[in-house]
């Protein structure tokens, strides 16, 4: 499974609905609003881009992650509405496993539900399996997000179980994180396609 991290390598992923490309440094004023109006975004998150101060910490945790291979990150335009709707990321990379994880993912409230989601999951998803060769992407989220878990669920992503307790919140409580994955086996034996269908 591999990678490019480069500065000059983009991955840009897109379909009629949804374009995902790299997130970078001065994609920062078309994200701060959400982190000025929409503070609750971040209710189950570890980490917490509420405020200027919070977003401009969430970006620079992502593109180091990015600068030394572990993390990927993606800024998230919304095709139908012409605008730029949030970000999701791959991180914990392991080239040598074949295996990382997809998540530090929100949107704005307005793109809830609106079906953009699931445009980005399948976008990402079919490059992890097809184009990296990742043979399993793993997803995390607070136990108690129903909605995540929900939506996760729905694109065909497997529960294994929950770590109790494992991370810190930004208001100083923990959280219990469920662990739910894709293999490369169950996307390409009916996953993918049943996943194209819900676009």
């Amino acid at each position: 499974m591999t990678l490019n991290f480069s500065p000059t390598s983009e991955y840009i992923l897109e379909d009629d609905r949804a374009l995902l490309r790299p997130l970078k440094e001065d994609d920062l004023a078309l994200l701060l609003p959400f982190a000025l109006n929409e503070p609750d975004t971040w209710k189950y998150s570890s980490i917490s881009a509420r405020g200027e101060d919070g977003m401009q910490q969430y970006f620079k945790d992502a593109l180091d992650g990015r600068a030394s291979g572990t993390q990927y990150p993606f800024i998230v335009f919304d095709k139908k509405t012409g605008e730029y709707a949030g970000s999701t990321r791959f991180y914990d990379i392991k080239p040598a496993w074949q295996t990382l994880q997809l998540g530090y993912t929100w949107y704005g409230e307005k793109f809830r539900g609106s079906g953009l989601n699931k445009h980005c999951k399948f976008l990402l998803l079919q490059f992890a399996f097809e184009t990296l060769g990742a043979l399993r992407v793993e997803f995390r989220a607070d136990s108690r997000n129903e909605r995540s878990i929900a939506a996760m669920k729905s694109i065909g992503c497997i529960p294994e179980g929950i770590l109790r307790q494992d991370m810190p919140l930004c208001d100083g409580s923990r959280r219990s994180s469920i662990i739910l994955s894709i293999l490369k086996e169950e996307w390409e034996g009916g996953v993918k396609e049943n996943l194209r269908k819900q676009l």
